[in-house]
């Protein structure tokens, strides 16, 4: 993939919002690419009725340009990571979302996307190769130990979801070594060694995360 020019994908006409395009926390830069989502998990703080992470407000009014998300990043040298990670899922967005890594890979900052791992079945084709070429790392949520879990908590919009996101985590490595699947510990029902095992035997690394606690 071409590197993208901030200078070229500029257009003047453009007017730059306020909203909350990109958030730092640490030295990482997070990218808000959209907060439409697959899944309308219980436990997300948008249903719940916030739009809050930290103090960022992360209500989007409309779909940014990709060249208004190169301008709030400016410099992503200056980052020890930027991560696609909002209160959406960013590969509902898979242009965008190659275009804005590709132009933080080739600064050489590692790039990592936090996802439901649903990217495949929304997009009807394997987008992992095309992830490989700008994502150092995959977060996925894996959230539940089986369908009727995963069902209950996450409540999915396309029937297949949880089936769908462990192909996604099984193919994951073969493209993108550092691949996460993660479960919130705390959820009813969970099974957050079962999710662990379950996540060692698809061949990807485990993370815990801890309900209520975002960013």
């Amino acid at each position: 993939m071409s590197k993208p020019n901030l200078q070229d994908l500029q257009v003047s006409e453009v007017k730059f919002s306020d909203e909350t395009l990109v958030y730092t926390i640490g030295n990482s830069l997070y990218i808000n690419l959209t907060d439409r989502c697959t899944l309308a998990c219980e436990f997300c703080p948008k249903i719940q009725g916030g739009m809050d992470v930290h103090e960022y407000n992360l209500l989007l009014s409309t779909r940014h340009p990709v060249e208004e998300y190169l301008d709030k990043i400016g410099d992503p040298a200056q980052y020890d990571e930027i991560v696609f990670c909002g209160f959406g899922e960013p590969t509902l967005r898979i242009k965008e979302l190659l275009k804005i890594a590709a132009y933080c890979k080739e600064a050489g900052t590692r790039v990592r996307v936090n996802t439901d791992g649903l990217g495949n079945l929304v997009n009807k084709r394997n987008i992992l190769p095309e992830l490989a070429k700008c994502v150092d790392a995959l977060s996925v949520s894996m959230n539940a130990q089986n369908e009727t879990v995963y069902d209950k908590h996450c409540v999915p919009a396309v029937k297949g979801s949880y089936e769908s996101m462990l192909e996604f985590l099984r193919l994951a490595p073969q493209y993108i070594a550092d691949t996460t699947a993660t479960a919130i510990d705390g959820l009813e029902g969970v099974d957050v060694d079962a999710c662990e095992k379950q996540a060692i035997q698809l061949g990807v690394k485990f993370r815990k995360r801890v309900l209520d606690i975002v960013g």
